[in-house]
């Protein structure tokens, strides 16, 4: 009998050619043999997340996981409604606030005339006045719209207000009324932001309970740790255990499992990562359905979430490029089978006029991000499109396991309010931040228009932008660097400088010139080819450093140049010393905030 060959058992025959394909390749670009690379030289090209899942470069049939139940059934990883209307897809969602309730009202009906399916209502120090709920509500059609309210430490007041709109209300189904109170005391102590306590949480469900609309009041807001650098699996698992701790203080307050699961939502970040994004929303999905089963509701797991376009990506510095992280989140969300979607306005990160444009362009535009997903991509014609990709199955799966291990982590030190009175969540969290700025200083994580391709002439933040708010903005280490920047240029008349020696003809020294301007800029330095400026730097070919970059050191320090370095590796110039040899290197994968931060104070920026 003949032995099988790899071709015969191997559900993708093709696979070991591309791989061949691939160490050509790698061997090529590396420089070396193919028999010089691991066996699976593929893994070369994996790319590791913040939760240490690895993300392979192709996935195939040999990736394959067993198909999910349908939309609408356990574990609701497809999305937990089957008969979602195609034509509206999920709902789309705008933030408003502001104390003048009848200009409020105002905004509120224009905006569901233009495309708006779901408000989001700030009230008392978040908004309109509790008194004036029902002022910014006249005309509101409930049961056709979701309503979620943001009222922190007055939820009880707005929610009684609400109520009281309500009981006024006329709908011939009042199931199809669906409000969401926006309780979020245990969260909020994560974020430190003001909430309603516990025990005024407890009490808000027992009234949600008792209602005959469909009214959940506390929102599980996974974006409180998100905005503090949270990695997606450590934004599920906190998310979950914050869920699990609400679920007790239910159910001690009397209530039955089945009510209790029915008065959670949750609330997650979208970020322009748009894989994780789906599979964030999936896997949070997953873990909610398993909570339910092991209390023996399995029935009552399909909570539903919101997505909001992660506050944390959003930069101040080249703003507009927000719309497409913006779109890209969307996207994510709503394939993702988020039942409620808010993008941010792109100019979100800066105080309102700051570009010097109105509220109702940048509403506008944030709202017609996810119309265009919808009404012109028809995104929402289809529940769960991911579904079947052997990449997004992977890592859905993958994210809901490592966000299960964290919740579990969570349990073990207590549950979830003991974990956060340790420091457990903040030091878990805090070491995902630093890795991200870590990735971030080094350029190994692009943010554009912040650390790739700033644009220097952009007109200087005022003081109310420069002001911290709390969130761990991706870019926000350069951006400071660039405000120091638009500090000089205001005391000064000019930016800070440092001088470019091109070494060579354009066609040897281009790149390093492109690549040098672009890191100064992005720490607010101005690069210029003139003399005068007391840095500079050399720039060449590694094959024209070993010619002429001691010369032209000494050339340099000659003319008052106090401080020389070098675009490239240190290797290049490893004969030189003393005199000779420049006093640092400007490399690609360098700290770069470390290093322009060093060179601002020279500068005296």
């Amino acid at each position: 009998m003949p032995i099988a060959s790899d071709s015969d058992t191997d559900p993708v025959p093709e696979f070991a050619a591309w791989r061949k394909g691939v160490a050509g390749v790698l061997a090529k670009a590396r420089r070396v043999d193919a028999s010089e690379l691991p066996d699976e030289p593929e893994k070369l090209l994996a790319v590791t997340t913040y939760d240490g899942l690895t993300v392979n470069p192709l996935y195939t049939r040999r990736d394959e996981l067993p198909e999910q139940p349908l939309p609408g059934q356990f574990p609701y990883v497809r999305g937990g409604d089957a008969t979602r209307d195609v034509h509206r897809g999920w709902f789309v969602s705008q933030r408003f606030g502001g104390a003048d309730a009848k200009a409020v009202n105002g905004d509120i009906l224009f905006a569901l005339d233009n495309g708006v399916s779901a408000v989001w209502l700030g009230v008392a120090e978040r908004g309109v006045p509790v008194d004036g709920i029902a002022t910014a509500l006249n005309g509101f059609l409930f049961e056709l719209a979701p309503l979620t309210l943001d009222a922190g430490p007055a939820a009880n007041e707005a929610a009684a207000a609400l109520f009281s709109v309500l009981d006024g209300y006329t709908a011939p189904n009042r199931k199809d009324i669906r409000v969401s109170l926006g309780a979020t005391p245990l969260t909020s102590l994560f974020a430190g932001t003001q909430a309603i306590d516990l025990d005024g949480a407890v009490a808000l469900a027992q009234q949600a309970v008792a209602r005959t609309e469909t009214v959940r009041a506390i929102t599980v807001c996974g974006v409180a740790f998100h905005n503090q650098g949270a990695s997606d699996a450590q934004e599920l698992g906190a998310a979950v255990a914050a869920g699990l701790e609400y679920l007790r203080s239910l159910t001690d307050a009397g209530a039955d499992i089945a009510d209790a699961l029915g008065q959670l939502e949750f609330r997650f970040a979208a970020t322009d990562d748009q894989f994780e994004t789906i599979a964030k929303f999936r896997a949070a999905r997953k873990l909610w359905a398993r909570v339910a089963h092991v209390c023996g509701a399995p029935a009552f797991g399909n909570a539903p979430q919101q997505a909001i376009t992660s506050a944390a990506m959003m930069s101040q510095r080249d703003p507009w490029v927000n719309m497409l992280r913006t779109t890209l989140a969307a996207f994510g969300a709503g394939v993702g089978g988020a039942d409620i979607v808010t993008v941010l306005p792109f100019d979100d990160a800066l105080p309102a006029g700051e570009l010097e444009v109105s509220k109702a362009f940048s509403e506008r535009m944030a709202r017609n991000t996810q119309l265009l997903l919808l009404e012109e991509s028809h995104l929402g014609h289809v529940v769960d499109p991911a579904a079947g990709s052997w990449y997004v199955e992977s890592l859905t799966e993958e994210l809901a396991a490592k966000a299960w291990e964290f919740m579990q982590e969570i349990e073990a030190a207590g549950g979830y309010l003991a974990a956060l009175q340790a420091g457990l969540l903040a030091e878990r969290i805090g070491e995902t931040k630093a890795k991200r700025d870590s990735d971030v200083a080094h350029r190994k994580t692009a943010v554009t228009g912040v650390n790739e391709f700033p644009n220097l002439s952009e007109k200087p933040l005022s003081k109310q932008a420069r002001a911290k708010n709390g969130t761990a903005r991706y870019g926000a280490a350069f951006e400071a660097l660039r405000n120091r920047s638009d500090a000089f240029l205001a005391a000064q008349g000019q930016r800070p400088r440092v001088r470019l020696v091109p070494l060579g003809p354009v066609a040897e020294n281009n790149v390093r010139v492109t690549f040098t301007t672009n890191l100064l800029a992005s720490g607010g330095i101005e690069a210029v080819t003139e003399a005068g400026p007391s840095i500079a730097v050399l720039c060449g070919s590694d094959t024209r450093y070993g010619t002429d970059a001691a010369a032209a050191v000494r050339e340099l320090r000659a003319a008052g140049v106090t401080t020389v370095l070098l675009a490239g590796p240190e290797k290049a110039v490893a004969e030189l010393s003393g005199a000779d040899r420049p006093d640092g290197f400007v490399t690609a994968r360098m700290d770069a905030v470390a290093a322009l931060t060093g060179l601002l104070e020279k500068l005296g920026a």
